[in-house]
C-alpha cells in the first residue's frame, strides 16, 4: 500500500490517488461506511437529474409568459400557468439543494474515517522507523507534514467524491441535452469552451504548484525553528539569544509572506483567464440562440434556456477549476507524508520470529561489530558475557560505544556482525515487542510526557493499579516528594518535565522501571549529571531496583560502579580491560588512570566545598564577635 501511495505522489496522477485511497473510502470491514457510499453515490445522480430538469420549468414559463404556444411542455392544463411554472421551477432547486446536502452528509463520516486511517497509519509507521531516521528528522518540521498530509488526504477524498464526478455527470447531461435539442453546433461551441477552459486551469494550476511548495517549505522552516527554539527555552534564555531565534524566525516568515502573496496573485490571473475563457464560449452560444430567436426558430423560452443550463455548467466547471487545484495542492501537501509511508523499516521482525523466553536473563555480545556509518566503526568485535542475576559494569573515554551497547540490546539497531543474545536467543529472532518488555532502562537524561507525575510512572505498566503506582514510586524514594505535592500525584510535570528536578525525574524514571519490572536492566549513566549528594540517594534506590536481576551498567562516575561483578573497560570501540575494581586498579592501566583522575578531581572538589564552609564558618564567627563588642 505505502509503495503505491508513494507511485501517486510522484506522478501526481488523480486516477492513481483514487485507486489508492479507494480501500479507505469503501472499507471492506465497514459495511456501513459502504452502504453511505452507495446511497451517497445514488442522491449524486438524483441530484444531477433534478438540476437539469429546472431549465425546463423556466423555458416553459418563460414561453406562457410570452405567449408562444407551440412548445407546451406534456403537463396538465393547471400546471401550464406560469406561476405554476415558476413554482415547479424554484421548487426543484430547493429538491436539488436537499439532496446535496444529505449527500454531503452521508458522506461526511466516510471522509473523515479515510482521514482518521491514514493518519493512524502514519503515526504507527512513524513509531515502526528507526531510532537512525528520527535522530536526523526534526520534530517540528514532521509534525507540520503529517498535519498537512491529513488535511490533503481529507481535500482529495472530499473533492474527488463529491465534486469531480457530479461535475463530469452534469456535463456529460447538459451535452445530451443540447445535442437532441438544438443540434451538434451547440454541443460543438460548449466542448472547446470547456476543454480550453480546463487546459487553461491545468496549464495555470501546475505553475501554482511550484509556488505552494516554496510557500509549503519556508512554512515548516518556520515551523521547525519556533518549535526547536521553544524547546530550547532555557538555553536561548541562558545565552540571551531571543532577539537572533526571532531574526530566524521572521526570515523563514518573510519567505512564507512573500510565497504566500504569490499564490494569492497567481490566482486573481487563474480566475480572470477562466472567466474570460468561459465568457467568450456563453457570447458565442447566446449569440447562435438569439440568431434563431430572430428567425423564429426557437422562442424566447429556448434562449432562456440555454442561458440557464449555461449558468449551471459554469458552477460546476468552477468547480473544476478549484476542484483541481485543490487536489494538485493536496497532492503536493501529502506528497512528503508519502514518502514518509515508504520509508522502510531498518529493524523488522523476521516472519517466523517468536516471543522471547527469559529463564534467567543471561546476556551475552558475541564478537559484535558495528557501525552507524560505514567510514566509522564503533564497535570492533566485542564480546562478553552478563550472567543472569549479576551486574557488568562498562566504563571508557567518551565515543568508546558504550551507549551503542545498549541500543543494540534493545534492537534499535541491527549488528553488522556477530550476536547479541539473550538466554541463548539471538534478538534478531525474537519479537520487538517481547524484546523490549523484558529489559528496563534509566537512561541518563529522562524525559517526561507532559502529563501527570502517576501517569509517568504509570507508563512502566500502563494496567498497574494505583496502589502499585505508589508502592512503586515509595521504593523509588520519591513517594513522600510526591504526597507533599499541592495536587499529589495529578501534579502535571511539564514540557519534558521540566517542573521537576534532575533528582526527581530520575526517580520517576525509577519508579516507572521498578513498576515494569523487567528481568534485564540498563542503567545507562543514570547519575553522571547529578551532584553527589543526589547521586548517594539516587544509586540507593538503583541499588535496590538492579538486586537479583541481570544488569548493564554504563558509567562514566567510576564510584558507581566499584561493586559491580565485572568492569569492561572500553576504548576505540574494543575491550581494553576486563575484571573487579581491584583487579582493574592493580593493573595499573586505563582504568587506573581514570580513577586516579577523577579521585583528584572529587578531593579537589571536596576541599573547595569545605573552603567554602570554613570561609562562611569565618564570616558567620566575626558577625557575632562583632554584635557581642
Amino acid at each position: 500500500m505505502a509503495e503505491k501511495t508513494v507511485s501517486a505522489a510522484d506522478t501526481g496522477t488523480t486516477f492513481q490517488t483514487l485507486r489508492n485511497l479507494w480501500p479507505y473510502m469503501y472499507p471492506a470491514d465497514r459495511p456501513d461506511l459502504r452502504w453511505r457510499v452507495t446511497w451517497a453515490t445514488l442522491l449524486l445522480v438524483v441530484a444531477k437529474l433534478v438540476l437539469v430538469a429546472g431549465p425546463y420549468f423556466f423555458k416553459w414559463a418563460t414561453d406562457a409568459l410570452a405567449g408562444t404556444g407551440q412548445y407546451h411542455p406534456p403537463l396538465p392544463e393547471i400546471l401550464l400557468a406560469p406561476i405554476a411554472l415558476v413554482i415547479a421551477y424554484n421548487f426543484l432547486r430547493l429538491v436539488q439543494l436537499g439532496f446535496n446536502q444529505l449527500r454531503d452528509a452521508l458522506f461526511a463520516r466516510v471522509g473523515q474515517h479515510a482521514v482518521r486511517q491514514l493518519a493512524f497509519r502514519t503515526f504507527v509507521h512513524m513509531h515502526q522507523l528507526s531510532l537512525r531516521f528520527h535522530l536526523e528528522r526534526r520534530t517540528g518540521g514532521l509534525s507540520r507534514i503529517i498535519e498537512r498530509g491529513t488535511k490533503g488526504i481529507e481535500t482529495i477524498v472530499r473533492f474527488i467524491m463529491l465534486n469531480t464526478a457530479p461535475t463530469v455527470l452534469e456535463f456529460a447531461l447538459t451535452a445530451g441535452i443540447f445535442a437532441f435539442t438544438y443540434g451538434w453546433k451547440y454541443v460543438a461551441v460548449v466542448a472547446v469552451t470547456v476543454a480550453f477552459y480546463v487546459w487553461f486551469t491545468v496549464r495555470a494550476s501546475d505553475w501554482r504548484i511550484g509556488i505552494r511548495r516554496d510557500m509549503n517549505d519556508s512554512d515548516t522552516d518556520a515551523n521547525t525553528k519556533a518549535i526547536d527554539s521553544l524547546l530550547n527555552f532555557e538555553t536561548v534564555k541562558y545565552f540571551g539569544n531571543e532577539a537572533m531565534e526571532a531574526r530566524r524566525f521572521d526570515r523563514s516568515m518573510a519567505r512564507y509572506e512573500t510565497a504566500a502573496t504569490r499564490i494569492w496573485t497567481s490566482l486573481g490571473w487563474l480566475n480572470f483567464g477562466q472567466g474570460v475563457i468561459y465568457g467568450l464560449g456563453t457570447t458565442v452560444v447566446m449569440c447562435m440562440s438569439a440568431y434563431e430567436v430572430m428567425n423564429k426558430t426557437q422562442t424566447i423560452g429556448d434562449f432562456v434556456f440555454i442561458n440557464a443550463m449555461l449558468m449551471q455548467l459554469s458552477v460546476p466547471l468552477n468547480f473544476i477549476g478549484f476542484i483541481y487545484r485543490e487536489i494538485r495542492q493536496g497532492l503536493t501537501d501529502i506528497e512528503h507524508m508519502f514518502d514518509l509511508l515508504g520509508v522502510k523499516q531498518e529493524v523488522v521482525d523476521k516472519p517466523d520470529a517468536k516471543p522471547l523466553a527469559v529463564d534467567a536473563g543471561r546476556v551475552e555480545f558475541r564478537d559484535v561489530h558495528f557501525s552507524y556509518d560505514p567510514n566509522r566503526k564503533i564497535l570492533k568485535g566485542i564480546s562478553f558475557e552478563v550472567p543472569a542475576g549479576k551486574t557488568v559494569a562498562i566504563v571508557g573515554p567518551s565515543g568508546a560505544g558504550k551507549s551503542t551497547i545498549s541500543r543494540l540490546l534493545f534492537r534499535f539497531y541491527d549488528v553488522q556482525s556477530g550476536a547479541v543474545l539473550i538466554d541463548g536467543q539471538n534478538v534478531r529472532d525474537v519479537t520487538q515487542e517481547s524484546l523490549r518488555s523484558a529489559i528496563g532502562m534509566v537512561p541518563q537524561d529522562t524525559v517526561l510526557f507532559n502529563d501527570t507525575v502517576a501517569y509517568n510512572i504509570r507508563y512502566g505498566r500502563m494496567d498497574a493499579d494505583e496502589g502499585e503506582v505508589r508502592r512503586a514510586a515509595e521504593l523509588a524514594q520519591i513517594g513522600p516528594f510526591i504526597e507533599r505535592l499541592p495536587e499529589g500525584y495529578a501534579t502535571m510535570v511539564g514540557e519534558r518535565g521540566l517542573k521537576l528536578s534532575g533528582g526527581e525525574k530520575q526517580r520517576v524514571a525509577i519508579a516507572r522501571t521498578i513498576l515494569k519490572a523487567p528481568p534485564i536492566l540498563i542503567l545507562d549513566e543514570a547519575t553522571s549529571a547529578l551532584d553527589s549528594h543526589t547521586e548517594q540517594e539516587i544509586q540507593a534506590a538503583l541499588d535496590l531496583v538492579s538486586k537479583d536481576r541481570t544488569t548493564i551498567v554504563i558509567a562514566h562516575r567510576l564510584s558507581t560502579v566499584i561493586s559491580a561483578d565485572e568492569i569492561i573497560v572500553l576504548k576505540d570501540g574494543q575491550i581494553a580491560e576486563r575484571g573487579t575494581h581491584g583487579d582493574l586498579l592493580r593493573q595499573h592501566g586505563l582504568y587506573a588512570s581514570m580513577w586516579d583522575r577523577q579521585r583528584e578531581a572529587t578531593e579537589a572538589e571536596e576541599r573547595l566545598r569545605i573552603a567554602r564552609e570554613t570561609d562562611d564558618l569565618g564570616v558567620v564567627v566575626r558577625r557575632r564577635t562583632e554584635e557581642v563588642s
